[in-house]
């Protein structure tokens, strides 16, 4: 009776956690914290660490995306002391926290962070990340796409490229069905922003073709975030008035506004977070 019913408390902490996930991408933030603070208390309460460390990531990037990295760095850090962790959980949770740093502005500690996200782990698992993964996974090209923006942040543009491609690259050899299109979109955006800080237009635009692809009901706060940040570039020095440039600018415009995520309301559209 007692593991029965610590396993239908893990089942409605991941229930919660799957709910912020989905608030999160409709830009109800607040919701997506209640139901994240949910998912991290069934997992204290039945006693299983790979639920609260994941809650505790989720509860990090939505401080970052409130405009609030430094805690969005401490839930990381907190995350991270959990025991029974497999690898893919602690490399999440230093990519999380590398955003955070970066757009703190605390580049040395981003890069430190960025470090452990490289590193290969010595092959530990756990019963969430990697038995039931899915949502509560962290694939090889989303943490490439988190890198990219993380290296935007704290001024590496030939990173953030090399990143973004890396990312570009595996989600191409997977089977089309088990493409993640949102990630595709971020990674492409943010190759186009890499692209624009070191002066190649053409490039930028090219990069974006990916983008325009992602559906409006996927259109997230990490979407709209970065194509937010492109077309802020875009209307910038030196590039506002190219033709081209006031044309995608546009565009992009268009592409935020017709997004379920900014139509819905409160908290929708691109967020504070639009440095990263």
């Amino acid at each position: 009776m007692p593991a029965q019913k610590q396993q239908l408390l893990i089942l409605a902490g991941q229930a919660c956690a799957l709910l912020a996930t989905a608030a999160f991408d409709l830009g109800a933030l607040g919701s997506a914290r209640r139901l994240s603070r949910a998912a991290a208390l069934y997992g204290e309460t039945a006693r299983f660490d790979p639920l609260q460390a994941f809650a505790g990531g989720t509860l990090a990037y939505i401080a970052y995306y409130q405009n609030q990295p430094a805690e969005g760095a401490r839930f990381a850090r907190r995350a991270q002391a959990f025991t029974g962790l497999g690898d893919v959980a602690r490399r999440r949770l230093a990519a999380i926290e590398a955003r955070a740093l970066g757009y703190v502005g605390d580049a040395l500690s981003a890069r430190r962070a960025l470090d452990v996200t490289r590193h290969e782990g010595p092959g530990l698992t756990d019963d969430l990340h990697d038995e039931v993964a899915g949502e509560f996974g962290f694939s090889a090209e989303r943490l490439a796409m988190s890198n990219s923006s993380t290296c935007l942040l704290i001024g590496d543009a030939e990173g953030a490229e090399a990143a973004a491609k890396r990312s570009l690259e595996l989600a191409a050899a997977r089977p089309a069905a088990g493409r993640a299109v949102k990630i595709v979109g971020g990674a492409a955006t943010d190759l186009a922003m890499a692209r624009l800080l070191r002066g190649d237009l053409d490039g930028a635009i090219a990069a974006l073709n990916p983008m325009w692809d992602v559906p409006r009901g996927q259109r997230s706060p990490g979407i709209l975030a970065r194509t937010a940040r492109v077309r802020r570039a875009l209307t910038a020095t030196p590039y506002r008035t190219a033709p081209q440039a006031i044309e995608v600018a546009e565009r992009i415009e268009d592409f935020t506004r017709i997004s379920d995520t900014h139509q819905l309301g409160p908290g929708a559209g691109p967020l504070a977070a639009l440095k990263g």
